[in-house]
């Protein structure tokens, strides 16, 4: 199925590029955003015009498309993050962007929850978060995570030992915001 979705947008058929962008735009929103991304649907953007673009030099299955896509997306976060270490700029208060709902409960719950996680994964250094992320967002192995991020294996399953260390004491040493209807289920 994937590879005729491929050749689909290879072709530039409109419904095939949708159903690639749709299929992991949440995931590397998510990796971008919760990388400290300053705009991350943005950036998400621009991860999936390099993917568009590059469609016909991609070879490969669908594990290899999505590497492919979070390389991309690792590579676009740098690149941002260089040019703003390079760039003075204005910052301001992070506002908590949200849509009004139905039910102003679970909005807050799930503003909560957000929140936390949020917090727990900025404690941990950015290459243990990046590669928890990308475990568990880009539902990535660690030989696919270690080859995005140019280190090898053992150091990948070193760096989330250690994020399964930190966030395990960070759980048990504090109370978690109540779930609402979610699991966390452990990496692969």
């Amino acid at each position: 199925m994937f590879a005729s979705v491929l050749a689909a947008a290879r072709a530039g058929s409109p419904w095939a590029f949708e159903r690639l962008y749709a299929d992991l735009a949440g995931q590397v929103t998510g990796y971008l955003r919760m990388q400290g991304a300053v705009e991350p649907d943005d950036l998400a953007s621009e991860v999936f015009i390099g993917v568009f673009s590059g469609l016909p030099r991609f070879e490969g299955d669908e594990a290899g498309f999505r590497s492919w896509v979070f390389t991309i997306a690792h590579r676009r976060l740098l690149d941002e993050r260089r040019r703003l270490a390079k760039t003075p700029h204005l910052t301001s208060d992070d506002v908590l962007e949200s849509m009004p709902g139905d039910d102003v409960e679970s909005d807050v719950l799930a503003g909560l929850e957000e929140g936390w996680v949020r917090q727990v994964c900025a404690e941990l250094p950015s290459d243990q978060r990046a590669v928890v992320l990308l475990r568990v967002l880009g539902d990535l192995s660690t030989e696919q995570v270690a080859e995005i991020m140019g280190k090898s294996t053992g150091a990948v399953k070193q760096l989330q030992r250690r994020a399964i260390t930190s966030l395990r004491v960070r759980l048990t040493s504090q109370s978690v915001p109540p779930a609402s209807g979610s699991e966390i289920t452990g990496a692969r």
